[in-house]
């Protein structure tokens, strides 16, 4: 996988999901974004893929969500994975955030096994599911200190970085508005914000433009955009063609789970 928007074949998260993320949190990145060479604690330098999926297979019952799945992903791309509903696309973001186990096959962040080093993983990740998962009844400035205390962050470094957030991403006018007034546009970059407050290597977006209008799907990529300039890894789940070709810089199928 070499060349740009190349299309390969290779091998379904909620809000339940990111909410599960982000209370197992149990510390706090330590590594600001970059476009540098990757080295981890164990050592390696830049060959490292940002994510390894390897022969990846999960059941659940009698149904198989991801036979063989199997993708590397370099750091610094945006890497789109592209395939229908029921393909394996949030079974598979669940797995590399460590909230799924596989039954098999393995999966690396960084480096960091997602069944062996899952607080190492979790350090270096963020998560924005299917479906916004921000408290409606709190404001905007409220989820996102919220979260930040969950991550661990001080009350002070909460407020500060909830503050930066919503600068950076057009919501100080409303910060102190309830979610539940916010579009859905907005409460859209509200989630993806949450996920940034202790600035992870490595970020999941699993259909993050999905039942948006185009104004509100438009602005979700100028995010994953400005986020790929900075130096953020991003994995992209989508089911459509345009939004993969629009922002990935390498593309993969997956269907039937592989």
């Amino acid at each position: 996988m070499t060349a740009d928007n190349e299309q390969v074949t290779s091998t379904d998260a909620s809000a339940h999901a990111a909410s599960q993320l982000r209370r197992g949190a149990s510390s706090t990145s330590r590594v600001e974004p970059g476009t540098g060479p990757v080295t981890g604690v164990n050592g390696r330098g830049s060959s490292v893929p940002a994510v390894l999926v390897e022969g990846v297979v999960k059941r659940f019952g009698a149904t198989v969500a991801l036979d063989g799945a199997g993708l590397e992903v370099p750091a610094g791309m945006v890497f789109g994975l592209l395939g229908p509903n029921g393909a394996g696309k949030t079974t598979l973001v669940r797995i590399l955030a460590t909230l799924l186990a596989p039954d098999a096959g393995r999966a690396e962040v960084l480096g960091h096994d997602v069944v062996r080093e899952p607080a190492a993983v979790r350090e270096l990740i963020g998560l924005t599911g299917q479906f916004a998962a921000v408290d409606e009844l709190l404001t905007g400035r409220e989820n996102l200190e919220m979260f930040g205390r969950l991550f661990k962050l001080s009350r002070e470094d909460a407020r500060r970085r909830a503050g930066e957030l919503l600068e950076r991403f057009d919501l100080a006018q409303a910060a102190d508005r309830p979610a539940r007034t916010y579009s859905g546009g907005m409460r859209r970059r509200l989630d993806i914000a949450s996920s940034l407050l202790t600035r992870p290597r490595v970020l999941f977006l699993d259909e993050p433009a999905t039942g948006l209008d185009p104004r509100g799907r438009n602005e979700i990529w100028a995010i994953v955009r400005e986020l790929r300039r900075g130096g953020t890894t991003l994995l992209l789940t989508t089911q459509y063609l345009e939004e993969a070709d629009q922002l990935a810089d390498r593309i993969a199928v997956i269907d039937r789970g592989r």
